[in-house]
């Protein structure tokens, strides 16, 4: 039988969402100032809800089982497109 290490798995998950999160961060940063430049209030509650969400995908990992961390690496990472303020 085969056991998985859940600490470490943990640790891969959050390595492999703070890779995500760097490139994520970088143009979401240029999306607030775009709407900040323009004054479109919308577009800077969206960017800033998404940046939210960056901040907290690796606390979102603690105390999640194997089958869990995979979902969140599978289809729990949104780009800003999928993102809903919902």
């Amino acid at each position: 039988m085969i056991k998985i290490n859940e600490v470490k798995a943990t640790e891969i998950v959050k390595t492999k969402l703070r890779k995500f999160r760097e490139v994520a961060f970088a143009e979401n940063d240029i999306r607030i100032q775009n709407a900040l430049i323009d004054g479109d209030v919308t577009a800077k509650t969206k960017a800033v809800s998404y940046r939210d969400y960056l901040r907290d995908l690796p606390a979102n990992c603690d105390e999640k089982s194997v089958k869990e961390l995979k979902s969140i690496v599978d289809t729990g990472l949104l780009d800003y497109d999928g993102f809903s303020l919902h």
